[in-house]
């Protein structure tokens, strides 16, 4: 319940200071942060605190393609209020994105990245994943306000059946990031 709040309190406050504003990527900083609410499987709820890097040199790589790099900390739990298990997880992306056409002047994107993961807790939400050691995959849908995005994503933790068992976790999670 707390974690519920906490996260509600977050997003509104990000969402009410961001002042959706549009602005080029080259009148931005490259640095930026984002906030996840994060709902898994079965009761796994969560919140993602993300630092996002948008490096110029990178930008140049793929046509049309825009690149970043993430590094954040989940914060997730499981079960009721008073019987509950919680994890905690450090993850370093490159994310990939894509413009795919706009809404009401509104550019969409979609949105892929691999990347490295550190679990805390090996067993939870019922599952053994074997592995402190996971990839963190991402796939997802972006609205670019500018300085502000939203961005709806399905995650997905697993080692890659380096051990077994591999179950691995799932998530779809409703992020607002903004560039300072």
């Amino acid at each position: 319940m707390l974690l519920k709040k906490l996260t509600l309190v977050v997003l509104v406050l990000t969402f009410m200071s961001s002042g959706l504003s549009y602005a080029s990527d080259s009148m931005l900083s490259p640095h930026g942060y984002a906030i996840d609410y994060i709902q898994g499987e079965g009761d796994v709820k969560g919140i993602k605190l993300a630092y996002q890097y948008h490096p110029e040199h990178l930008q140049s790589l793929f046509k049309n393609t825009h690149i970043y790099l993430e590094s954040s900390i989940n914060f997730w739990q499981y079960g009721t209020e008073n019987n509950h298990q919680t994890n905690t997880v450090l993850a370093l992306s490159p994310v990939f994105q894509y413009p795919i056409g706009s809404v009401a002047g509104i550019p969409l994107f979609f949105e892929a990245g691999i990347g490295v993961s550190l679990i805390n807790d090996t067993h939870f939400a019922g599952k053994d994943v074997s592995t402190h050691y996971q990839f963190e995959d991402r796939l997802g849908f972006v609205a670019d306000f500018g300085k502000t995005k939203a961005a709806l994503r399905y995650l997905h933790y697993s080692n890659a059946g380096f051990k077994s068992p591999n179950p691995g976790l799932d998530f779809i999670s409703l992020s607002l990031a903004r560039r300072f």
